[in-house]
């Protein structure tokens, strides 16, 4: 096999499976718009998780996601980088800030009716793209270029975060249905590989996390020559190298550093290898290590 061949052959089952999120946006979207048509004033201006941020900050950091991988990857136009020796996260959380502040200037019907255009959009933009195709990386899982549908997975989770984010603040419904949930678990436990990449363990070992509840399931991370694979499946080791178990809601709540209930979550094997497992991060985080906005 050519080497080129077998690099990206071995990039692609890293991750496990494909996942196809791209019917969900605009489902997603409009779950969002029904949260936002009912607020006040008030409730726009309600504090959320992310620190300093308001309700109607959250709704114009998700609109300036979209606007920017609009203009990223549509329409080829790059115009920020990050400064010199300024970390990624950090140059993200800079961005994220400085569009934010300006976005205040903005009505709450300005910002509703541009993320309804802006959705359109996106959905158009990823439809056309070769999901199968090697991309940029996606931070949190690796290094190394990752498969398109990774990038556009991850993209689909912050939308669903954030507007889990401000349905919390303004105590709405959160979006936890099978449908919504499920994809996010999935696709926030394909950062189990890279979160693995210093555990040594001889070929074969395996790595197990469950997720029970609205949109679980079983993954099994195993040690290969090559490093660490994932895959929904149950393990085949009756012996795992380590193997924790939480609820769907405690799982994204680890994954993105939003408070957790550590009491729901079980771990047994291997000390270490747990407490590597419960710190594995599916967002990009600040040079302190706090979540960043952007998910």
């Amino acid at each position: 096999m050519d080497q080129g061949v077998w690099m990206v052959t071995m990039s692609f089952t890293r991750w496990g499976p494909p996942i196809d999120v791209l019917p969900l946006f605009a489902r997603e979207e409009q779950a969002l718009m029904d949260v936002l048509t009912g607020l006040d004033a008030q409730q726009w201006a309600a504090p959320t998780v992310c620190t300093g941020w308001t309700v109607h900050d959250l709704a114009a950091h998700i609109l300036g996601d979209k606007l920017g991988r609009l203009s990223r990857d549509r329409d080829d136009y790059r115009t920020t980088a990050p400064r010199e020796g300024e970390r990624f996260g950090d140059f993200i959380d800079r961005i994220n800030d400085e569009w934010v502040v300006a976005c205040r200037r903005l009505s709450p019907e300005v910002l509703f009716a541009m993320l309804v255009d802006s959705t359109s959009q996106i959905a158009e933009m990823f439809g056309r793209a070769d999901l199968d195709a090697l991309g940029d990386p996606v931070s949190w899982a690796g290094d190394e270029p990752a498969p398109v549908w990774l990038d556009v997975a991850r993209e689909y989770t912050e939308f669903w975060l954030h507007q889990q984010q401000i349905r919390e603040a303004v105590g709405a419904r959160m979006l936890d249905d099978r449908d919504f949930r499920g994809p996010v678990v999935d696709t926030f436990m394909r950062a189990l590989p890279h979160t693995l990449r210093d555990v040594e363990a001889r070929t074969g070992r395996q790595v197990v996390y469950t997720v029970t509840g609205q949109g679980g399931g079983k993954w099994t991370a195993q040690r290969t020559a090559g490093g660490w694979e994932i895959d929904r499946v149950a393990p085949t080791s009756r012996a795992p190298l380590a193997s924790v178990t939480t609820d769907a809601d405690t799982f994204w709540r680890l994954c993105t550093r939003n408070p957790a209930d550590r009491d729901l979550v079980t771990a047994k094997g291997d000390e270490n290898v747990c407490a590597a497992v419960l710190g594995m991060t599916s967002i990009i985080t600040s040079s302190n290590g706090s979540p960043s906005p952007a998910g």
